[in-house]
């Protein structure tokens, strides 16, 4: 019992806080017997002394057996079992002296019952149960063995209904005793159920906290709903632009991409912001879909949305299910740990926003000095450690204050737009194109060679040459590459400013590449492409 009691107190109310309801139970039981003995003087003959005295008692080592358990921490649980066991004494003799079988106070010891069974535990509210019928029939024998009076308005022992009823009274307390438990036991595991699920809500609470990317906190979110609930397939689909993208799988999948445009599904569920059960994927109507989870059956689908902003949905399959439905309580979680994911996505999202906008330029579109720096230094980083090389383009409009002079500083900024807008489309999609500074621009072209780096430079500065404007425009840069012409971030910044100052000296209009020794520009390699109409 001590196990139970424990238990019990752990998952679900203090100890201390059940020990407060026991303790007003006996002070309601007190005033009930004297209640009693004061209002129905004909069927209760014992004087209202005796009651007083006798329930005076009862609450006085009641109150004494609490008073020692909070003294002699190590044997409360005895101590509160002793208290139950005093609780049976008291009721069987209330009952006695109040008429026995006929007594109206009978009904305290099933109120008994159900309180020990809801406070305590299933298990202890059985043994006080068994109590009672036990008491009940040492007052049924004492009474046939003449050791003790009947009580007037009882039915006697030689009364041939006493025995049945003796009997009666036993079966029922027994079968409320049973069937508290058994309801206890009911409520107590869904309540533990419930509990578990707020921890695991909790826990991947925590776990988004330090997450800051999108395929991550989706990745994280799908496997503690599949933890949870035993979903051993799924998917977590994001709205794009181009329709969907998937985000997190879970369980075996065909492909891991889907194609341009939506499915059916996707439209209707975020569009009514409903769960869905569905028995299985319509190939005809949701293609994608279909081939991303082939055989899918009994499938769960749980709408992401946050702001009132469309951001994606669940997707979970539920094979174990004889057909499309699903435990409401299973749903009403999943559906909360959605929501959480959502409003973690829709933060994702909004903090990427803000970072893209810190680490961007705000008139040219790509990256500006600080995120170039940034990225730099990472990439050298990495560069130590794989071994493979990194190039640093740098890149200048040749004469762009004649340019802005002539045609306006409106004009100036559309060129260095345009520019900016080629040197994205023209670089790879792991290349950083960045401003620099006024109308000098860089590009760091990760796993470039210094053999490669002269053709993919010059590529790109062809590209800022075909830029339409108001007069052709000429560009000079210079390229350095990592290890070979610096060791660190500054270095290759220098090796490659000085390789542009190079083409700049040398007439402009052309890409130089720098030397082992920066020092002797005389050595840098020059490419020059003629481009024809008038230079700025």
């Amino acid at each position: 019992m001590e196990s139970n009691l424990t238990m019990r107190s752990n998952e679900l109310t203090p100890l201390a806080e059940r020990i407060n309801y026991l303790q007003a139970l006996r002070v309601t039981f007190a005033v009930a017997t004297l209640l009693t003995g004061m209002i129905a003087t004909r069927t209760v003959p014992t004087p209202m002394s005796a009651l007083f005295f006798i329930t005076s008692g009862y609450i006085s080592v009641s109150g004494a057996a609490e008073s020692l358990r909070r003294v002699i921490k190590g044997h409360s649980i005895g101590i509160l079992f002793g208290t139950l066991l005093i609780d049976g004494v008291y009721i069987s003799w209330v009952t006695h002296v109040t008429g026995g079988t006929q007594s109206p106070l009978r009904f305290l010891a099933f109120i008994h019952i159900i309180a020990v069974t809801l406070l305590a535990s299933s298990r202890t509210g059985l043994k006080i149960a068994l109590w009672h019928s036990l008491l009940f029939f040492v007052a049924f024998y004492a009474e046939a063995a003449d050791l003790i009076s009947t009580s007037p308005g009882s039915l006697g022992p030689k009364d041939p209904r006493f025995a049945e009823l003796s009997i009666f009274n036993v079966v029922a307390l027994l079968l409320v005793a049973s069937a508290t438990a058994i309801f206890s036991q009911l409520n107590e595991r869904e309540l533990r159920r419930r509990r578990g699920d707020l921890q695991d809500l909790a826990d991947l609470a925590s776990d988004l906290e330090s997450e800051t990317d999108t395929l991550g906190v989706a990745q994280k979110v799908l496997d503690a709903i599949g933890d949870s609930f035993g979903f051993k397939r799924g998917a977590i689909i994001g709205a794009t632009s181009d329709g969907m993208s998937v985000w997190a799988l879970r369980g075996p999948s065909e492909t891991g991409r889907l194609d341009a445009g939506t499915d059916a599904i996707f439209d209707e569920v975020l569009e009514l912001g409903k769960s869905r059960l569905i028995a299985k994927l319509d190939e005809g109507i949701n293609p994608r879909l279909s081939a991303l989870l082939p055989f899918a059956r009994n499938l769960v689908v749980v709408p992401l949305l946050a702001d009132r902003k469309r951001i994606g949905l669940v997707l979970l399959e539920n094979p174990n299910a004889s057909g499309p439905h699903i435990h409401k309580r299973v749903l009403d979680t999943v559906e909360r740990f959605a929501a959480h994911a959502a409003l973690s996505l829709r933060n994702v999202e909004l903090i990427q926003e803000v970072q893209r906008t810190a680490d961007t330029d705000s008139l040219t579109g790509v990256a500006n000095r600080r995120a170039f720096g940034i990225t730099l230094e990472k990439e050298l980083a990495r560069s130590a450690r794989s071994g493979e090389p990194v190039t640093l383009m740098m890149i200048d409009i040749d004469h762009f204050k004649d340019y802005n002079d002539a045609y306006g500083h409106q004009a100036g900024d559309e060129v260095l737009r345009l520019v900016g807008k080629a040197l994205k489309a023209a670089s790879r999609q792991f290349d950083t194109p960045a401003r620099y500074g006024g109308e000098e621009f860089v590009v760091i072209l990760p796993s470039c060679s210094s053999e490669e780096s002269f053709a993919v430079a010059e590529r790109l500065r062809t590209r800022v040459c075909d830029v339409e404007a108001s007069s052709p425009i000429r560009a000079s840069a210079g390229v350095a590459t990592y290890p070979f012409h610096a060791q660190d971030v500054v270095g290759l910044i220098k090796a490659a400013d000085d390789a542009l100052y190079e083409s700049k000296r040398l007439g402009r209009d052309r890409l130089s590449r720098a030397t082992d020794d920066t020092d002797e520009p005389d050595r840098a390699r020059q490419i020059k492409t003629p481009v024809p109409g008038p230079r700025l």
